[in-house]
């Protein structure tokens, strides 16, 4: 399994030379006019990422993202596979800096102030691997230490997170005997052991069982009630309709859409969620 430290760093995409594409700073996001974003909010405006492919040339992954999302919301971000949904999380949990554009995330610029993001979100990705020789237990104290949590804080924080995700009684058994659901709950414990104001979620229930998923979509919910910003990707529609506050559609590297459901419903003249997604990615 792919650990935390195989991830990409900022900046760095495997076989693309960093140096040949433009970088956007917190001097250009000054200078777009970007609003900031509410305490604890995210702030999208013009993410554009544009790789180097040896046979097509340049191909923009993203263009142009642009939207809001607050406290106390939770926002879906909905597109078929190869739509662009993982470069924008990626772009916004400071993992890809951005060609152009920029976000603000709890006050810090993605492209301006890294760090101060990071310590501000809880992002988990698809790819977001554990430590095969650790345990639970080991794994949100390392993190903790990274995140500079006092000892006796962190201590009384594994502890809430252990009971939160029902995985205390595999807190000692080293990840790689973990089941599936088991390693996705330590993963997003992991993601959130220092309570960041903002989520990014990829996909956080992609392979789960039924009862683990469900487990995972009412803690999305209780955050929404805690005055957390989430945004999250899912392919499955009945997460989006149970939980979204507001969806984003995107689809060949652009929203098409952004809007509550029922303001979907009203652009497109359907009503279930998997038909207006059709209508609105033009399939």
């Amino acid at each position: 399994m792919e650990g935390p430290g195989h991830e990409p760093l900022p900046g760095q995409v495997p076989g693309i030379d960093a140096k040949a594409i433009p970088a956007s700073g917190a001097a250009g996001s000054a200078a777009s006019g970007l609003p900031a974003a509410r305490p604890g909010g995210i702030v999208a405006q013009g993410l554009t990422k544009i790789f180097v492919d040896r046979n097509r040339g340049q191909v923009a992954a993203a263009r142009d993202i642009s939207f809001e999302c607050g406290p106390g919301e939770v926002f879906g971000l909905l597109g078929p596979n190869g739509a662009g949904k993982t470069t924008t999380l990626r772009m916004l949990s400071t993992v890809l800096r951005p060609t152009s554009g920029t976000a603000i995330i709890a006050g810090h610029d993605v492209a301006g102030d890294p760090l101060g993001v990071r310590r501000s979100i809880g992002f988990l990705s698809g790819n977001t691997g554990l430590y095969a020789r650790l345990t639970p237990r080991e794994t949100l104290k390392y993190f903790g230490r990274l995140h500079r949590i006092p000892a006796d804080i962190l201590d009384r924080r594994i502890e809430e997170l252990l009971d939160l995700f029902d995985i205390r009684r595999h807190a000692d058994m080293r990840c790689e005997r973990l089941s599936t659901g088991t390693r996705q709950k330590t993963s997003i414990a992991r993601a959130i052991i220092h309570d960041p104001p903002v989520l990014i979620l990829d996909e956080p229930t992609l392979g789960l069982d039924i009862l683990v998923a469900s487990a995972l979509v009412r803690f999305i919910a209780e955050c929404r009630g805690r005055g957390k910003c989430v945004i999250f990707s899912t392919h499955i529609l009945s997460e989006a309709e149970k939980l979204c506050d507001r969806i984003g559609v995107i689809h060949g590297g652009e929203i098409r859409a952004v809007g509550t459901l029922e303001e979907l419903r009203s652009r497109t003249g359907k009503h279930f969620l998997e038909d207006v997604f059709i209508a609105l990615v033009g399939a």
